[in-house]
C-alpha cells in the first residue's frame, strides 16, 4: 500500500520503480498471461467527451507501459477508427511486450448499418485486415465480437475467427457482452479466451450466469466500467452535468436524480477505503479482483495520477472478513436507474 500511496502522491520516481516491480499478472483462458490491471483506452477519444491531446495520450499509454501494464483495449468504433491508430502508434515501440485486444462487429462502412450489429464472415476479414493495419501489428493478439449479431449464426462468427487464427491473423477470440448461450456455442467452434462486460460493485449481474458458465469452461474475464463510469471514485454527484458528448449523458444511472439516490453506495466503498488507507477506487478494484484469479480489469482514464491510483489497487488486501463487510453494506443498497439507453440495451444479449 505504500508504494500505492506514493505513487499518487507524485513524491518521486523510486516509487514509480519500485511499483512497476511488483506487476501481478494474470491468465486469461488457456495461455494468455496479461497484467492483473489492464487499461481500457476508450475513453482517450471517445465515449466521455472530447479526445485528448494526441501527444498525451500517446505519453499516459507509454506511462502504463512503464508500470507494467500489458493488457490495452480498444475497439475500431472508438472514434472511430482513431482510437486504435492511437494505440498503435503509441505502442509500436513495445509490442512484444504488450496484448492489444480490439474489437469487431459494427457496422460502420456499410450505408444503414451505421452503428448496428454486423458480423457477417466478409465484414469481420474486412474488419480485421483495417484493424491490423491502423493497430501496426501483424496479429491481432485479441480479438472480440464487440456485441452478438442476431442475424449471423454465432458458430458464422467463430469459424471466421478460426479461421483467421489458422491464418496467423488473430491469436485468441472474445465475445463482449454475450449471454450463456452464445458463449457456449461459439466455445464449442472456436475456444474462447476472454468474455469482456460490464462488472463492478454495481453492476453485479455476471455474478448469476455469466462467472459461473466462464469458471466450468476455462474462460477468462475482462471487465470494462469496473469504476462505474467513474461514479465509484466518489468524484461525481448529483450535480455533475455531462456533455452530450459525453455517452453518460443518456445513461439512466447518471440522472441527477439517481446520481443522488445512488451516494449511498460510494458511502459504503468511501468507509472502506478510510478503513484500508486506500482510495474509493483502489477499493472498487480491489473488490473486483478479489472475486476470481481469472478477472482483469480494464478501468480507464486520462490523467496520469489517476492511472497510479488505479494500478495501485493490486496492492489492496481485502480480506475474506473485508469482503463478507462489503456484500452485506451492499445487501442494503438499492442501486437506480438503467445502466444503458434503451437502444443500447438492446445490444446486450443475455
Amino acid at each position: 500500500m505504500e508504494a500505492a500511496r506514493q505513487l499518487i502522491a507524485g513524491r518521486d520516481n523510486s516509487a514509480s520503480l519500485k511499483y512497476e516491480s511488483g506487476m501481478k499478472s494474470r491468465m486469461l483462458g488457456n495461455g494468455l498471461t496479461v497484467s492483473a490491471v489492464g487499461y481500457g483506452a476508450m475513453g482517450l477519444s471517445h465515449g466521455y467527451g472530447a479526445a485528448i491531446d494526441r501527444k498525451d495520450a500517446i505519453a499516459l499509454i507509454r506511462a502504463a507501459v512503464e508500470r507494467g501494464v500489458t493488457l490495452f483495449d480498444t475497439a475500431e468504433v472508438y472514434g472511430p477508427f482513431t482510437n486504435e491508430e492511437l494505440l498503435g502508434e503509441a505502442l509500436a515501440p513495445f509490442r512484444d511486450q504488450v496484448i492489444i485486444a480490439t474489437k469487431f462487429g459494427l457496422g460502420l462502412d456499410e450505408p444503414g448499418r451505421h452503428g448496428g450489429p454486423n458480423s457477417r464472415p466478409e465484414h469481420i476479414r474486412n474488419s480485421a485486415e483495417q484493424s491490423l493495419r491502423r493497430l501496426r501489428v501483424e496479429a491481432i493478439d485479441l480479438y472480440y465480437q464487440h456485441r452478438v449479431d442476431p442475424n449471423v449464426p454465432i458458430e458464422d462468427v467463430a469459424g471466421t475467427i478460426r479461421d483467421l487464427i489458422a491464418e496467423g491473423k488473430v491469436k485468441h477470440f472474445g465475445l463482449s457482452e454475450a449471454g450463456v448461450q452464445t458463449i457456449r456455442r461459439a466455445h464449442a467452434v472456436q475456444p474462447i479466451t476472454a468474455v469482456e462486460s460490464e462488472y463492478s460493485l454495481w453492476w453485479r449481474e455476471p455474478e448469476e450466469a455469466i462467472l459461473p458458465t466462464l469458471e466450468e469452461l476455462g474462460i477468462g474475464f475482462v471487465p470494462f466500467s469496473p469504476l462505474g463510469r467513474g461514479f465509484l471514485t466518489g468524484a461525481i454527484d448529483e450535480t455533475r452535468t455531462f456533455d452530450s458528448s459525453d455517452f453518460r449523458s443518456s445513461v439512466p444511472r447518471f440522472a441527477p436524480a439517481n446520481l443522488k439516490a445512488n451516494q449511498s453506495l460510494v458511502a459504503v466503498v468511501k468507509n472502506i477505503a478510510a478503513q484500508k488507507q486506500a482510495t474509493p477506487a483502489q477499493i472498487a478494484l480491489a473488490w473486483v479482483l478479489a472475486q476470481k484469479p481469472w478477472i482483469v480489469p480494464i478501468p480507464g482514464t486520462t490523467k496520469l495520477h489517476r492511472l497510479d491510483e488505479n494500478l495501485g489497487a493490486v496492492e489492496v488486501e481485502l480480506t475474506e472478513s473485508d469482503l463478507r463487510e462489503i456484500d452485506d453494506a451492499l445487501a442494503r443498497v438499492a442501486v437506480q436507474g438503467h445502466r444503458y439507453s434503451e437502444a443500447s440495451q438492446r445490444m446486450v444479449d443475455r
